[in-house]
């Protein structure tokens, strides 16, 4: 049965290379998986999980990933779960990794609390390297965790407030702005959120109309059409996908001098409107080096090497004047990346 199962994957493998390649970079990992070579080799095996991969930001993760595997010469195979929402089969994805022998997991977990109390049921004793999202875990499960890379989202969601809270301080007249953060209760969005109520507490700043949605293309640009028909609103502070659907939107209502772009995080179309002067300001927690960071912290804990158990990037934030090359290579991938999912395999 098994034969016959990964025979004609096999003979395509042999035949037609090229083939095999574009299926192994643009359809999902889990049809791939027959593809993936299982023969036994001397490099150690890291499976990294997203929650998705709609946007630029896990992009840059995973080119951060797959270029530094590549670097150590390591086994990389790479699964996404498709969305915040997708909780059992980000679940199911841990156990896949598990099934294929993986030495170390790095999850970007959908939700900090998904596998509090669980995490050994589809990991087993597999080592756990949490990146980008906070993984939070009782006192049994976090003997599983090695290692933790990623910042305080919080603090992303402040410098947001604190740039329009310089702009507008308290007494200089209200200004109303849409939020537009992405999924209420997933990701990072909850922090974020914090941060930038915070920041603006004491300003002019009023939250005129707060809408909430998957970081979806389509979802953000209906959600940015609502806004738009919305009177007297002055900037839309949102996610990175909201915005970039933001730019064409405003600029199709001719309202560019009337609304102001703000981004809660730095992606390619973000870089874009910033350089173009369309986009105002975005923080950035250098997406690509956290990406790299996670696969080194991996590869030294398994080669029994020192590393740091936590690692925090600082987060820069980007106007129009600020923008520095370094920082803009530590956060994007190259313009012609596209996903990965398997390195030396």
């Amino acid at each position: 049965m098994l034969i016959k199962r990964f025979a004609l994957p096999i003979l395509l493998c042999i035949l037609y290379p090229s083939a095999v390649l574009a299926v192994s970079s643009t359809t999902s990992p889990e049809l791939a998986a027959p593809l993936l070579t299982t023969t036994e080799t001397n490099k150690e095996k890291v499976c990294a999980i997203y929650p998705h991969l709609k946007d630029s930001y896990w992009l840059s993760v995973n080119y951060g990933m797959v270029s530094e595997a590549e670097k150590l010469d390591i086994e990389l195979r790479v699964l996404e779960a498709g969305g915040y929402p997708n909780k059992a089969k980000q679940a199911k994805q841990l156990e896949l990794c598990t099934r294929w022998g993986a030495d170390a997991i790095i999850l970007g977990t959908v939700s900090p609390d998904v596998f509090y109390d669980n995490l050994n049921t589809w990991v087993g004793t597999t080592p756990i390297f949490a990146t980008v999202n906070e993984l939070s875990l009782n006192k049994e499960q976090n003997k599983l965790l090695k290692g933790v890379v990623g910042v305080d989202w919080y603090v992303m969601g402040y410098k947001a407030g604190e740039y329009l809270a310089q702009k507008h301080p308290k007494g200089s007249g209200q200004t109303n702005i849409a939020l537009l953060l992405g999924p209420k209760a997933s990701g990072g969005t909850k922090p974020v959120a914090a941060g930038f109520y915070d920041a603006i507490e004491f300003s002019d700043v009023n939250i005129a109309v707060s809408y909430w949605a998957d970081n979806d293309k389509e979802l953000q640009r209906n959600l940015v059409q609502q806004v738009i028909d919305t009177p007297d609103i002055k900037y839309i502070v949102g996610s990175a996908v909201a915005i970039e659907a933001a730019i064409s939107e405003v600029r199709a209502a001719d309202k560019m001098q009337d609304i102001g772009l703000i981004s809660s995080y730095l992606s390619h179309g973000i870089y874009r409107g910033l350089l173009r002067n369309k986009v105002l300001f975005a923080p950035t927690d250098k997406m690509v080096k956290q990406g790299r960071l996670s696969v080194i912290q991996a590869v030294k804990y398994l080669r029994s090497e020192p590393y740091q158990l936590k690692e925090t990037p600082k987060i820069e934030s980007l106007t129009p004047d600020t923008l520095n090359k370094e920082t803009i290579a530590d956060s994007l991938s190259p313009s012609a990346f596209r996903p990965e999912f398997s390195v030396n395999q």
